[in-house]
């Protein structure tokens, strides 16, 4: 069974703009994404998808792979989807591009979920929340999830909502930004218009779930920083600081 992994991304961002190529320990945004997502064991190809070609030439003077995209894209999985026209897989990862340590084994994850079930058309991944401000924080998108182990609700608010007491509810989840798709459904989900939910929180997966698809949420492995804000980024050059 194929798999590939795409990193989409390009140059504008409304928090962060430029911040694909915001230098961390010296090396751009999206080449540590691109070298943390081609060690996973499960993966025939790491691709950056971009409009850009200042991104694509970073990576590619890094050694890594690119196909240039259509500008027009509103989202990441619509770019993706261009690719998918292109490049034929059974699975496709879409690996977030403002995940500079992001494990390999949590790429793994995802694809080896989709791997041993047949019946999951998409997945992504989950890590618990712990830290109030976390919780809060309408950066980090929160997921709440079935006894089965499917999406609920993706949103920017804390949910579930903590009626009795206060402090985090015990189980709180963050969403970690890796998704897996088989091809056609990734081939459908583009061709959906955006619904009213996702357009209401920004979130793009909301689209498959507003029609009724389920989403498998996988426990991550191993959770990291991701890079919305100045913050996020100040912190991650902070933490490159303890890494060779």
């Amino acid at each position: 069974m194929s798999v590939i992994a795409v990193i989409p991304a390009r140059y504008g961002s409304s928090r962060l703009p430029g911040k694909a190529l915001a230098q961390i320990g010296g090396v751009p945004m999206i080449v540590r994404v691109w070298r943390q997502a081609s060690k996973a064991r499960f993966l025939e190809r790491v691709i950056v998808a971009t409009d850009d070609e200042r991104i694509a030439r970073a990576v590619r003077d890094a050694g890594g792979d690119v196909e240039m995209t259509a500008s027009t894209h509103q989202s990441g999985t619509d770019r993706i989807a261009e690719v998918a026209g292109r490049i034929p897989a059974d699975i496709y990862l879409n690996v977030q591009g403002d995940q500079p340590f992001i494990a390999p084994e949590d790429v793994d994850a995802v694809a080896g979920a989709m791997r041993n079930d047949d019946t999951i058309a998409m997945a992504t991944l989950a890590a618990p929340i712990r830290d109030p401000e976390e919780w809060r924080n309408p950066n980090k998108v929160k997921i709440v999830c079935d006894e089965r182990g499917d999406a609920l609700y993706f949103s920017r608010s804390p949910i579930p909502f903590l009626r009795d007491g206060t402090g985090v509810p015990a189980n709180a989840l963050r969403h970690v930004a890796v998704y897996g798709y088989r091809r056609d459904f990734l081939l459908k989900f583009a061709s959906l218009k955006p619904g009213v939910l996702e357009q209401i929180e920004k979130l793009e997966q909301l689209r498959a779930m507003e029609r009724g698809y389920r989403i498998r949420v996988v426990a991550s492995v191993a959770p990291s920083l991701e890079v919305d804000t100045p913050e996020d980024l100040a912190r991650a050059i902070e933490a490159a600081k303890g890494m060779r």
